[in-house]
């Protein structure tokens, strides 16, 4: 590609997650070398405006310049690449990937499909479980039925679609497991019910198309908090990161890395994800796949990365180029 790359960055969106997109885009903004790559800034508001920015560095995400919904396409369009840097419903679900493809734009991350499936926590879990890889038990829950807990104390109720722990509650009891219930339903109107697992929590950086590649796997540590929850994963000093993780033997972790690459490709995944798993007596158990998950420089995907050999600016170089292949590859289909 002759020039300058001419990337759209994505960010904002309508949900929860809006602030922890901006500060991803913030450090993708600051990392993308301005001699390489050409810029600009595409914000969506909590109320679903879009605006651009000028991404000359200055760290807005976003000016004053309204783009309508309606020329979106357009907008996106006119340039190489976009990072869709978008947390969460509206943009980590298919949703925007789907505008992107009308667009007939490359972008950065899994498509349409892959991107629905491994929001949908429910629908992730089926097919998982179909193709052998063990996840946690569940039950699933939708607007009008009643509290069910097959797995005793504690266990966890979350919303089916959202992400960074909005919307989950640690149940202990009863009580607290009704509470649960309405604060997801809240959030969704598919919730689950979810077995504790006592094991080791790690999480692996995916990386690839065809032939996707795993980071070393990294040990979740809370601190001062019981589970990795919201505050565990943004407040300073929330949680610790160990990679490798201590516990685990070198067969252990190649076989968290393996689990990690089979979920990525089972769903259809491209370009990059993060798998959450926990080891339960050896054994990998995954939890959740995020086919966006949080970019700033200090996020646990680029850390992870970074302790595998890929700094963050090279990280982003290749993700960038994975979806400049795909594009290719996929626009000598026949349709």
């Amino acid at each position: 590609m002759a020039g300058r790359v001419r990337v759209a960055l994505l960010a904002g969106g309508r949900s929860s997650e809006h602030e922890i997109s901006l500060a991803s885009a913030r450090s993708v903004l600051e990392a993308l070398d301005p001699d390489r790559y050409e810029v600009v800034t595409v914000a969506i508001g909590r109320d679903g405006r879009w605006e651009l920015g000028s991404g000359d560095g200055s760290g807005a995400v976003a000016e004053t310049l309204p783009v309508p919904a309606e020329n979106a396409p357009a907008t996106l369009g006119a340039v190489d690449v976009v990072l869709p840097i978008l947390h969460g419903p509206f943009g980590e679900d298919g949703t925007v990937q789907g505008l992107l493809e009308l667009a007939d734009v490359a972008y950065v991350g899994a498509g349409v499909a892959a991107s629905a499936l491994c929001m949908d926590k429910d629908l992730f879990k089926r097919v998982l479980r179909e193709s052998g890889i063990r996840v946690a038990r569940s039950v699933t829950l939708r607007s009008g039925d009643q509290p069910e807990n097959p797995f005793g104390f504690p266990v966890f109720v979350k919303p089916a679609r959202l992400g960074s722990s909005v919307g989950i509650t640690k149940a202990h009891n009863d009580t607290e497991l009704r509470i649960g219930v309405d604060l997801a339903f809240v959030h969704d109107e598919k919730i689950l019910v979810e077995e504790f697992l006592e094991g080791i929590e790690v999480e692996v950086g995916v990386l690839g198309n065809r032939d996707p590649v795993a980071s070393l796997p990294g040990e979740i540590v809370p601190l001062g908090h019981e589970w990795y929850d919201y505050s565990s994963k943004y407040d300073e000093g929330g949680m610790k990161l160990v990679v490798p993780p201590d516990g685990l033997s070198e067969e252990t972790i190649e076989r968290v890395q393996e689990v990690a690459v089979d979920a990525f490709r089972l769903t259809e995944c491209e370009g990059m994800a993060r798998v959450d798993c926990f080891v339960v007596d050896g054994e990998v158990v995954v939890n959740e796949l995020n086919t966006i998950p949080g970019f700033t420089s200090t996020s646990v995907y680029a850390k992870l990365f970074e302790a595998s050999g890929v700094p963050y600016d090279v990280l982003l170089q290749r993700l960038i180029a994975l979806a400049v292949e795909r594009h290719e590859r996929r626009a000598k289909l026949r349709y």
